[in-house]
């Protein structure tokens, strides 16, 4: 294993190394099984564990509860997917990793699998982050900013420009344990940012904001003064969110080039998941992923219905 750059004191695992890991795909199957079955396989329907090895080619146990065969896939993002264990196991790799995340048409050249397969499964991989990216209740300090995503008006034709507006997103910034969430919101009112900090920030902790109106009246609070060139005074700055909404902007301009809003979402809590657990080893990283499948099946039908 090599170590990562950037953070000297994480354990990275080489391309070489993850293929040792994952030569076949009943490798990948069993590694998937120990990490969403971590005590002892149950049946994902009834949650039996009186359940034998099967002969289904695809379902590998049998449930005597059910009277139906399963596999590990059942009930995750998984679910559905003739995509192997293996090519899972080696999205979840690149997903885990790439810190301005991959496009849907890497996935595709990667895994050789097509663009609409890899668009679906990178999408399932981004709704088991839910879970990564919510942080409720931070006890502070805390830093609260908004950024703005969309279509930029000098790369759109001259009949489009002024069509579409960019789209909101607020975020949260525990500096104790360095946990971050965010949310898209249809406005940066008074009544929406207060809204989502009373969900995600205890009324007592300790808040740094800019100097946007909005955030008057919050308690325990201090502003910086962007608008006149003050990005520091004291402890009070946004710091720490200007650096996650960089890391983002970057993975949007260089990775995904254009957002929908309607999917905005998972994309927050995808680059909000990998920054609460970029400070583990890559194996823990990769093992987190994949406990965090189990419950967050996407259908396709939900997905393009924009629920």
């Amino acid at each position: 294993m090599s170590t990562a750059p950037g953070k000297s004191y994480r354990i990275g695992i080489t391309m070489v190394d993850l293929f040792k890991m994952f030569p076949d795909d009943k490798t990948a199957e069993k590694w998937f099984e120990s990490r969403i079955w971590k005590d002892g396989r149950r049946c994902p329907r009834c949650g039996n564990d009186d359940t034998v090895t099967g002969r289904h080619p695809r379902m590998s146990y049998y449930c005597h509860e059910c009277d139906r065969y399963f596999s590990v896939k059942i009930g995750t993002v998984m679910e559905s997917s003739k995509i192997s264990y293996q090519k899972w196991a080696i999205a979840t790799y690149l997903f885990a990793t790439n810190l301005k995340g991959v496009s849907s048409m890497k996935l595709h050249r990667d895994l050789g699998i097509t663009q609409k397969s890899a668009w679906f499964m990178v999408h399932r991989l981004r709704e088991s982050w839910r879970k990564l990216a919510g942080v409720d209740q931070m006890e502070g300090p805390v830093e609260i900013d908004e950024a703005f995503f969309g279509g930029r008006e000098g790369n759109k034709h001259a009949d489009k420009k002024g069509t579409s507006k960019k789209t909101a997103v607020v975020g949260a910034k525990d500096r104790n344990t360095n946990r971050i969430t965010a949310s898209p919101v249809p406005e940066t009112t008074k009544a929406r940012l207060e809204h989502f900090i009373d969900g995600h920030v205890r009324q007592d902790a300790k808040k740094y904001t800019d100097e946007n109106p909005s955030y008057s009246g919050l308690t325990n609070h201090e502003s910086v003064r962007h608008s006149v060139g003050e990005y520091v005074r004291g402890m009070a700055h946004t710091n720490g969110m200007e650096s996650f909404w960089a890391i983002m902007k970057r993975g949007y301009d260089g990775t995904f080039h254009h957002i929908s809003e309607e999917h905005l979402h998972r994309y927050v809590n995808e680059f909000a998941g990998r920054h609460n657990i970029r400070t583990m080893d890559t194996m823990d990283m990769m093992n987190t992923v994949a406990e965090n499948m189990a419950g967050s099946r996407l259908t396709y039908r939900r997905l393009v219905s924009h629920v």
